[in-house]
C-alpha cells in the first residue's frame, strides 16, 4: 500500500522545473513508485535514476533515445521513461535498506543537469495495547489504549453503547530510537453496567488496527459501604477527633486516679493521727 505526500516538490536550474513528490511512504514488502516529470519541455539527451548514499551517489538506471534503458537492479527495480520529459520507477519488495532518498536527473543540451529529489519512508503499526483499571472514584474506570508506529499513529477510542461517552481526554508521545512513535491516549469512563470499548490506531494508508475490551460496570453493594466507612476512618478528620476523644478520656482517668490516690492518702493519715492521740 502505497502513501504520496500531496505536495509537490519542485526543483529547478533556471527555467527548468521538475516535478516529483517530496515524500513517498509505503510499507516493508510493497512496491513503491517515484517519479519525475519535466513541467517544460527541454531538449534531453540522457535520463538518471541515483540513489543518494552517505558517501556519494549510486547508479540505478539510465534511459537515451539511442541506447534505450539500461538498469542496474533488473529484478528489483522497473523504469518507464517517456519521450525523455519524465521517468517513473517501481521498487518491488521494498525491504529497510530501500529507505532514503533518490535523485533524478535530466541532462540537457545546453543547460546541463536539471536535477528533482525525492525520499522513500517506509512506515510501520503495531498492534495496539488496551487497558482498563479502576480510578480513584469507584465509579469511573480509566481506559488507557497505546500504539507504536511510524510515523506518529493516530490513536481513537470508542464505546460501543450509544448513551456513553468518555471525558478528561489526555494524550502523550514518546519518540524511539529507530524512528517510530508510541502514542497513548486516557480518557474516564462512567458506566453502571458493563459495556465494551475500543481503540482504532492508524498511520497514514495503513489498515487500521483495532482491539475490544469489556469495562465492568460499577453497582453499590454493602461492601462499597464498609470501603467508604474504611476510608472515612482513615481519613485526616477522623484522626483528630479520635485523637481529641483519646485525650480526653485519658485525662478524665488520670484525674480519677489522682484524686482517688489524694482519698487513699487523708484517710491513712487521718488513722495515723488517732493512733497517735491514743497512745499520748
Amino acid at each position: 500500500m502505497l502513501w504520496l505526500v500531496t505536495s509537490p516538490d519542485l526543483l529547478h536550474t533556471g527555467e527548468a522545473l521538475i516535478q516529483t513528490q517530496q515524500t513517498v511512504w509505503t510499507a516493508v514488502g510493497d512496491q513503491a513508485s517515484l517519479s519525475c516529470q519535466l513541467t517544460e519541455e527541454k531538449d534531453v539527451l540522457q535520463i538518471t535514476w541515483q540513489k543518494v548514499l552517505p558517501d556519494g551517489e549510486k547508479n540505478l538506471a539510465t534511459y537515451t533515445k539511442k541506447f534505450g534503458l539500461k538498469v542496474e537492479l533488473a529484478e528489483k527495480m522497473d523504469f518507464q521513461c517517456k519521450d525523455l520529459q519524465s521517468c517513473s520507477m517501481v521498487i518491488r519488495k521494498v525491504m529497510e535498506e530501500d529507505e532514503g532518498c533518490y535523485q533524478c536527473l535530466f541532462n540537457t543540451y545546453p543547460r546541463g543537469a536539471l536535477i528533482g529529489r525525492t525520499c522513500l519512508r517506509l512506515y510501520e503499526l503495531h498492534e495496539p495495547i488496551l487497558d482498563v483499571r479502576r480510578s480513584k472514584s469507584p465509579a469511573e474506570s480509566v481506559v488507557s489504549c497505546s500504539a507504536t508506529g511510524r510515523p506518529a499513529p493516530t490513536v481513537t477510542l470508542t464505546v460501543l453503547q450509544q448513551n456513553l461517552s468518555f471525558s478528561h481526554y489526555n494524550s502523550s508521545s514518546v519518540t524511539h530510537s529507530n524512528g517510530t512513535v508510541t502514542v497513548t491516549t486516557t480518557a474516564l469512563l462512567s458506566a453502571s453496567s458493563s459495556t465494551q470499548v475500543g481503540c482504532s490506531v492508524s498511520v497514514l494508508s495503513a489498515a487500521p488496527r483495532e482491539k475490544l475490551i469489556t469495562v465492568p460496570g460499577f453497582k453499590g453493594t454493602s461492601d462499597d459501604g464498609f470501603v467508604a466507612f474504611f476510608h472515612s476512618v482513615l481519613s485526616p478528620t477522623y484522626f483528630t477527633f479520635f485523637s481529641l476523644g483519646w485525650s480526653f478520656i485519658f485525662a478524665v482517668f488520670l484525674c480519677g486516679a489522682l484524686a482517688a490516690l489524694f482519698s487513699m492518702f487523708l484517710r491513712r493519715r487521718k488513722k495515723q493521727n488517732r493512733y497517735y492521740y491514743q497512745t499520748v
